[in-house]
């Protein structure tokens, strides 16, 4: 599982990233072995967000248009044009520039009414057309500054804050629960924010928790009723049932 998590994130950023993963790994694992496992796939997933560089990059790799190709059973002869459905929020566009810039945009009621009039509404992007192409190309190559960004900043700290709260269990069940609990922030845009709303929402009812033999179990189970439905109204309703208790 390390082995695919360095792949990952050498691919996704570099080897000093992946260096630093391993390093997050290593100490979790020290805490207690039978954590390493469900660490190493996690904090990959945690440390591979998808941000806007991410999403470029992909849709410009040469690699995605061979697999359109193949999935749609196009021939040598015949030309392929594919159309990406794209929404960038406000929050991309911010997450996009350096942290103190970002943040100067986000306080600032007139720049965000600005980057929501220009950039705010749905499109459709031809990466088979240069003008398409070429914006997408242009934003992945932002990767070498992506750990200045204000998104990477944000995504640091609350992973931080996440593993800060692992090691602190005394308990391995819990600390592995919590662990898988990072399945639940993925995605891009509103899918990403749903996913941190649920995640957060969890991590905030484990005082109700404390001292409870069956407290991994119910960690568990506020999991799996955040996984399902995209409102989280099972979640809500499974945090009221341990707040009955």
């Amino acid at each position: 599982m390390l082995t695919h998590g360095i792949a990952r994130l050498v691919d996704y950023q570099d080897v000093a990233y992946a260096e630093e993963y391993v390093a997050l790994v290593t100490k979790i694992a020290h805490q207690d072995s039978s954590l390493a496992v469900e660490a190493a796939r996690n904090i990959a997933a945690a440390m591979a967000y998808d941000d806007v560089i991410r999403v470029a990059d992909l849709k410009t790799r040469a690699s995605r248009f061979s697999r359109v190709r193949g999935e749609i059973r196009a021939d040598a002869a015949q030309i392929v044009d594919t159309t990406e459905y794209m929404h960038p929020r406000v929050e991309e566009i911010c997450g996009t520039m350096p942290a103190a810039i970002g943040r100067a945009f986000e306080s600032n009621t007139t720049l965000r009414w600005v980057l929501r009039a220009v950039f705010d509404h749905p499109r459709r992007v031809r990466t088979t057309a240069l003008s398409g192409f070429v914006p997408l190309y242009l934003l992945a190559g932002l990767k070498p500054w992506r750990r200045s960004l204000l998104r990477h900043e944000r995504e640091v700290a609350h992973r931080d804050a996440w593993l800060t709260v692992v090691q602190a269990q005394s308990r391995a069940d819990i600390a592995l629960e919590l662990l898988k609990c990072r399945r639940l922030v993925k995605g891009y845009s509103d899918t990403h924010s749903r996913g941190q709303g649920k995640f957060d929402k969890i991590m905030g009812a484990l005082w109700l928790l404390n001292g409870r033999a069956d407290a991994a179990d119910w960690i568990r189970r506020l999991r799996d009723a955040a996984l399902a439905d995209a409102d989280g109204k099972k979640l809500d309703g499974a945090i009221e049932t341990i707040k009955s208790f």
